[in-house]
């Protein structure tokens, strides 16, 4: 007769305690990952001892003031990965070929090719039958199609202006030159006045960067406008003209200018995720949910690497 211990039913992994362990393995902070899963930081930490015990292993260890996977930790993440992919799978291929349209998303092109392709291939995977039509232009612009209703959702830089509007991100700004010089050696620096590439005057970036070169009393003048940020970058990359950009998008054929070059350390920025009040709601709202999702396993990623 068979041993009934051998052939008892292992232990089901519990997928919130899953998904807990992802948020806390990529920001390496129970704290952080209590943001990221929408539980109190006690709770995160319960669903941590919870799951080591359900393994009878330890998944992470202490360093510094972070959290780091121990080599069974490591070994888990993965798999937690591909575990919870096909949990959402399932489910969405159960519960959501139901929803179709379309739906309309704004983005200025700051940041469009940086964010948005992991978003649109996530969301497409979810819901085949939705159609997403995107604009990129500015934020005051996309603003004013929302109100209109010509457009259900939209990314927008600077604070929310919508009670219902969610703060999605949070960046800092940086000045960029042209990367053929070292530090200290770009040759535009010694201009004067300093040329610069910005957009329309209007523009939240271009007004913290006129801000800091007045508050240090360093001259300078608008040699290339362009609303683009392919625009603006084109003159920067060229080594006619100094620009703006976010941290997390310096692109090829520039190099970030900072206090060796002589230039102010400039402002933080914000990127705020407002629906339209004329917006198709379901599929507005399942995109919109797909996009702070994604923001917020960005935001995690880059905290547990600083």
């Amino acid at each position: 007769m068979d041993d009934p211990a051998a052939i008892a039913p292992l232990p089901a992994l519990d997928h919130a305690q899953l998904r807990a362990f992802v948020a806390v393995a990529d920001s390496g902070s129970v704290t952080r990952a209590a943001e990221v899963v929408g539980r109190t930081q006690s709770a995160v930490s319960m669903q941590m001892g919870k799951l080591e015990e359900t393994l009878g292993r330890k998944l992470f260890r202490k360093e510094g003031r972070g959290l780091v996977l121990t080599d069974h930790g490591v070994y888990l993440l993965g798999r937690a990965r591909q575990l919870l992919s096909l949990n959402d799978e399932i489910v969405a291929g159960f519960r959501q070929p139901r929803m179709a349209g379309l739906v309309r998303l704004g983005v200025p092109d700051d940041y469009a090719p940086r964010f948005l392709p992991p978003i649109l291939a996530r969301f497409a995977d979810a819901y085949p039958n939705v159609d997403v039509a995107v604009e990129c232009e500015t934020s005051s612009s996309l603003r004013r199609k929302l109100e209109k209703g010509e457009l259900d959702l939209a990314l927008c830089t600077g604070s929310p202006e919508r009670p219902e509007a969610e703060l999605v991100w949070k960046g800092r700004l940086v000045w960029v030159g042209p990367d053929s010089s070292r530090p200290g050696e770009c040759g535009l620096l010694a201009r004067n006045p300093l040329p610069m590439a910005f957009a329309h005057p209007g523009c939240s970036w271009r007004r913290a960067a006129e801000a800091e070169l007045k508050r240090i009393g360093r001259s300078y003048r608008v040699v290339y406008i362009s609303d683009r940020l392919t625009g603006q970058l084109a003159a920067v990359q060229a080594g006619i003209a100094i620009g703006v950009v976010s941290d997390v998008i310096v692109p090829p054929g520039t190099r970030v200018l900072g206090k060796a070059d002589g230039l102010p350390e400039l402002p933080g920025f914000a990127i705020a995720l407002e629906i339209g009040p004329h917006a198709n709601q379901p599929v507005a709202k399942a995109l919109g949910r797909h996009m702070a999702d994604s923001f917020a396993q960005e935001a995690a990623v880059r905290a547990r690497a600083a």
